[in-house]
């Protein structure tokens, strides 16, 4: 037990100002005392925070020397500081992975989503990818949203249960990359693993109780990295894991993942990253500064909303092109899996996107997304307006026509205003507008499949020079890749988020003004869209 020694700390409790999660508070208390952050057992953290939170913040902490710093091995209520201390605890470093994993064996790089898995396995003595990786998350069969499912872990061995899906399918994921690169699971020394804040902690098997209630602190923002074995997955015995850091309970480590991918943190001139999923979450800065935001604008991007629209899968219109003389669409079928095309089955995100811009650009709907042409086959009058079909009975899976009401075009209108108002926001609250912007980051199936001139048409993204947009497709997993085979950065991806600033978007007159504004094609102001026809 020598050179252990216990630490009687008195937390600031936590509050709606200060997001710091309740392990992080401790060791952010014992870094001003030892001089480093300490790591702490994954498997001891749930205790250690149940004791934290019912002492009123007010323990003692006992903290060990292990190979690669200072090591939390007990937390205990109250002030013990001048107690004996327990010999066995000194046993609870080897807890904690005495280095990051090396550059022999296989690496694998895994997104933690809370709609899919995505991962990639490499050689890590030479990095090169061996195969990719992807499932369904099992977890939605208990909640389609994170809310429901942290409302399932709340119930009797819900939170066991959820952990153990995640890992069931990661290992899966895993197992099935492994045959298919001929290779087997323990040959696995490391592992990078980035989700939101919930599916972070999922992974880990911690409590989320905490994280959708306020003061929204989760358990952990920072967790130390990890044996895999102490998680459930059967990789080698000492397989190192680390999960990116989260900076707060909607701010995930998925996004510092993108961070990194796009190199935002070592940039020197000033870019803009945004990714679209439930919500638009964007980060905003370079080498010197990062701020950060999120808002709802992304449930009817992602055709949440429309009764046509459907996830992107086969069957899926991506792409609509309407003729200016005939009016009829031309659309883009995601193809079968045996590269056939299917009969259309409804509208993904990027074709009701495409739609429409489609119809304000050959002039059936004007900038307020009201229809002016009526007099056509394909335009009717629905039960909630003005509707344009994009698919006769004959071409749906359904037998059903595919269509668009102006109910819908509103929705959608809001949520581009949404996009753009955020967007416009966080570069107002530092002074800087789009022209600053050297670099515009998109990231996500969203980046993958927006066409940049049809946001743009919209009023979506901002009319900026088209060689500044840059698509970045899964930037968790990338984010994850580079880590995995550059490991020594892991500590400037800690820096980054200690000083990442994250902006509260309160919903005052201006914003709303803003979004008023940005409610019509391209935007109130068509100076802003100098590239955009405008139509009255």
């Amino acid at each position: 037990m020598s050179n252990c020694a216990k630490y009687f700390v008195e937390l600031t409790p936590p509050s709606l100002g200060d997001n710091t999660g309740t392990i992080d508070r401790l060791a952010k208390a014992l870094a001003k005392k030892l001089d480093a952050w300490p790591a702490a057992p994954v498997k001891r953290l749930d205790r250690f925070a149940s004791v934290i939170r019912e002492s009123n913040h007010a323990v003692t902490a006992t903290v060990c020397p292990g190979p690669s710093g200072p090591v939390l091995v007990e937390v205990e209520a109250g002030d013990t500081a001048s107690g004996a201390m327990d010999p066995a605890l000194a046993k609870r470093v080897a807890e904690v992975p005495p280095a990051l994993w090396g550059n022999s064996g296989l690496g694998v790089a895994l997104d933690v989503g809370s709609t899919h898995l995505q991962a990639t396995l490499h050689d890590l003595a030479d990095g090169s990818e061996l195969a990719k990786g992807t499932r369904l998350n099992p977890q939605a069969e208990l909640g389609a949203d994170v809310l429901t499912r942290i409302h399932a872990a709340a119930q009797p061995g819900g939170q066991e249960r959820l952990h153990a899906m995640l890992v069931e399918a990661a290992q899966g994921v895993i197992e099935d990359m492994c045959f298919r690169a001929r290779r087997q699971p323990y040959e696995v020394t490391g592992l990078v693993a980035a989700g939101n804040t919930t599916m972070t902690h999922f992974f880990l098997g911690l409590d989320v109780q905490s994280i959708p209630r306020e003061p929204y602190i989760p358990l952990v923002n920072r967790p130390s990295p990890f044996f895999a074995r102490d998680v459930g997955l059967s990789l080698d015995p000492e397989a190192v894991a680390w999960a990116l850091p989260n900076v707060g309970s909607y701010f995930g480590g998925d996004l510092v993942a993108g961070i990194v991918a796009a190199d935002l943190h070592q940039r020197p001139d000033v870019a803009l990253l945004v990714d679209v999923g439930t919500n638009a979450e964007v980060v905003l800065g370079n080498r010197e500064w990062l701020v950060a935001c999120a808002g709802a604008a992304g449930p009817a991007l992602e055709s949440g909303v429309a009764k046509m629209g459907i996830l992107a899968q086969p069957g899926a219109i991506e792409g609509v092109r309407i003729d200016p003389g005939s009016l009829e669409p031309a659309l883009k079928i995601i193809p079968g899996p045996d590269g056939s095309t299917p009969k259309a089955k409804g509208l993904c995100g990027s074709g009701l996107l495409q739609l429409l811009a489609q119809l304000y650009l050959t002039r059936i709907m004007d900038m307020r997304g009201k229809f002016r042409v009526y007099e056509h086959p394909r335009i009717f009058e629905s039960d909630e307006g003005w509707a344009y079909i994009v698919a006769t009975p004959e071409e749906s899976a359904s037998g059903e026509p595919i269509y668009v009401d102006e109910v819908e075009i509103d929705i959608l209108l809001r949520s581009k205003a949404a996009m753009y108002t955020i967007l416009r926001t966080v570069l107002l609250e530092v002074g800087l507008d789009f022209g600053d912007l050297s670099a515009f980051f998109v990231a996500g199936a969203f980046g993958n499949v927006i066409d940049p001139e049809t946001a743009i048409t919209l009023g979506m993204l901002p009319d900026l020079p088209r060689e500044r947009f840059v698509p970045l497709g899964n930037s968790s997993l990338a984010g994850c890749t580079k880590l995995l085979l550059e490991p020594e950065s892991r500590p400037s991806v800690e820096a980054v988020v200690g000083r990442l600033t994250y902006l509260e978007l309160n919903v005052n007159q201006a914003l709303m003004n803003r979004f008023s504004a940005a409610r019509f094609i391209p935007h109130t102001d068509p100076g802003r869209f100098p590239s955009v026809p405008v139509w009255h």
